[in-house]
């Protein structure tokens, strides 16, 4: 039996900001965080995601939906194949929701935007199909 008051955390020993900033990219984007360095880096945990993607209003949903809607304005796509696939594995947006997205995208920010959310889209889908499959055949009794 651990006891809590003795156990640290992997981002102990960094500024309560700092802390905060990773813990929630950790939660935004899915994957392990490591402190970096440069004003660039700083500037993101401590300010984008410590204090505006904690900011009370707005669900991370929410916010996510937003992101999504502005890069694949912007035919960002490199960052589109962040944010979709995190969004999905986090459960913020379901297959069905994420396809809804890419038709009301087509229409407002462009058919080729659209159509390279769409293949973002799909990609993610398939994806987390195949894992699924992979873990349910890792799960079944072998007959």
């Amino acid at each position: 039996m651990t006891d809590e008051s003795t156990t640290t955390g992997k981002f102990d020993g960094l500024p309560e900001k700092r802390r905060i900033g990773l813990e929630k990219m950790e939660t935004v984007y899915g994957f392990d965080m490591t402190d970096g360095t440069g004003d660039f880096f700083g500037i993101t945990a401590d300010h984008l995601f410590a204090d505006i993607w904690t900011r009370p209003g707005l669900s991370d949903r929410d916010r996510r939906l937003i992101l999504i809607g502005m890069l694949a304005g912007q035919g960002a796509a490199d960052v589109l194949g962040i944010q979709v696939p995190a969004a999905h594995a986090n459960g913020e947006l379901d297959d069905e929701a994420l396809r809804e997205i890419v038709i009301f995208v087509c229409h407002y920010a462009g058919w080729p935007n659209g159509a390279r959310l769409n293949s973002i889209v799909e990609d993610t889908i398939a994806k987390a199909a195949r894992s699924a499959a992979r873990a349910a055949k890792a799960a079944a009794p072998e007959a």
